[in-house]
């Protein structure tokens, strides 16, 4: 009898494992233990200083880390193949000087040249790519129009249109939303959600909007130093059980019963 052949483990995009990293002689990240799968928008949120830019970087291998293990797409040393799955939009990546002058299909155009590439002509292949970047950021009316004049929201939709160019299926994003209105923030929250839904495309994302996260993201994980929180959005826990995860106490009621311990003690001495 013909046995069946064992169902294909599906392999996490990242994988994290008892993470450390100091910076400046300082522990930054403590057993950091995360995964994430394949077309998830994971949200990591926290407080300045907490850690998140430092992970981002470590995952990326742009900082060296004191312990663990890192995997990405199963390899902890990743090959280029590997590595051309991976895109990332830095904070500053928007904020284009005034001085340059470039298009919105002009800069997508740079997610596809590589060192092999950059001095030859943009293939069909290429045009192809950019073509589909410039439609799934929705930028299709303004792919002729000087970056500088654009809105912030699309200026942020243009910056990671370069990066879908590239082939990029693991997009990591570094706070995004600052600076830009409402209306543009929602507006890239739904697109980024229909890139994980329609694409497959896997985004972890940095944001000190919680709220913002809660609405847009599959996932939040809540990173000060280590994880004080991973799961699912819709649960992230309020700010009073927030404060205890991060163990931080309220003041008010202890200055609220020494003051009522005082004026007992008045009274009883006036007796």
């Amino acid at each position: 009898m013909k046995l069946e052949s064992a169902q294909t483990v599906k392999v996490p995009v990242l994988d994290v494992e008892k993470l450390s990293v100091n910076r400046s002689g300082k522990q930054v990240l403590e057993e950091v233990c995360l995964k994430i799968d394949e077309g998830e928008f994971v949200g990591l949120v926290g407080p300045n200083g907490g850690g998140k830019t430092t992970f981002l970087l470590t995952v990326l291998g742009l900082l060296k880390y004191k312990k663990g293990r890192i995997e990405l797409y199963g390899e902890t040393s990743p090959s280029r193949n590997t590595l051309g799955k991976i895109g990332w939009v830095s904070q500053a990546a928007a904020n284009i000087p005034s001085n340059i002058r470039l298009t919105v299909k002009e800069l997508v155009q740079l997610g596809t040249l590589t060192a092999s590439n950059m001095f030859w002509r943009f293939t069909a292949e290429q045009n192809e790519r950019v073509n589909r970047a410039i439609e799934m950021a929705g930028l299709e009316e303004v792919q002729d129009t000087n970056i500088f004049h654009l809105s912030g929201g699309q200026r942020q939709r243009a910056v990671i249109a370069r990066v879908l160019a590239s082939k990029a299926e693991f997009i990591l994003l570094d706070e995004p939303l600052v600076g830009i209105d409402r209306e543009s923030r929602n507006s890239l929250l739904q697109f980024l959600d229909k890139l994980c839904h329609e694409s497959q495309k896997t985004i972890l994302m940095i944001s000190h909007d919680i709220t913002a996260m809660q609405q847009a993201s599959h996932r939040m994980i809540f990173l000060e130093e280590r994880i004080r929180y991973d799961g699912e959005s819709s649960c992230f826990p309020d700010l009073a059980d927030l404060a205890s995860l991060r163990g931080i106490q309220s003041v008010h009621q202890t200055n609220y019963d020494e003051d009522k311990l005082y004026q007992i003690s008045n009274i009883e001495d006036k007796k």
